[in-house]
C-alpha cells in the first residue's frame, strides 16, 4: 500500500514499506528494546526479529490523512516498560513525521517478550 500527497507539481507516493522502516529504525535506537517482535502463527510464540526483517513486527493503518502505527516489540529485562514505551513513542512519531513527512495519529506498543541478556 501507498501514502500518497499531492501538491502543485505532481503526486508524491510513498509505500508502507517505507514508513514502517523508519519507524523500526526509531524503535531499535531506543533504549532497552532488544528488537523487534513476530509472532509465529503455528505456535503463537514470538520471536525476535533480525533487523532486515525488523518491518514484520510493524502495521501500519491509515486514518483519514494520518497513520496509525503498531509496533511489536521485546524488551530488555529489569527495564521501566512504561518509560520504555513512552520514549519509544515520541521517537517513532518524531522520525516518521520529519523522515517522511506523514503525520501520525497513534504509535501503539505492543510489548510480546522481555529478553533475559546475560541471565546468572
Amino acid at each position: 500500500m501507498y501514502t500518497k500527497t499531492k501538491n502543485d507539481i505532481g503526486v508524491i507516493a510513498i509505500d508502507y514499506e517505507v514508513i514502517a522502516r523508519v519507524a523500526g529504525l526509531a524503535a531499535m535506537d531506543s533504549y532497552g528494546v532488544v528488537g523487534m517482535a513476530a509472532k509465529s502463527i503455528r505456535d503463537g510464540i514470538s520471536h525476535v526479529l533480525k533487523r532486515e526483517s525488523l518491518t514484520k513486527g510493524i502495521i501500519l493503518s491509515r486514518k483519514d490523512d494520518f497513520i496509525n502505527i503498531d509496533l511489536h516489540i521485546i524488551v530488555e529485562y529489569g527495564t521501566n516498560i512504561s518509560a520504555i514505551s513512552q520514549s519509544l513513542m515520541d521517537a517513532v512519531k518524531y522520525r516518521v513525521e520529519e523522515y517522511v513527512g506523514v503525520r501520525v495519529l497513534n504509535v501503539n506498543i505492543y510489548v510480546d517478550g522481555i529478553r533475559l541478556t546475560n541471565a546468572y
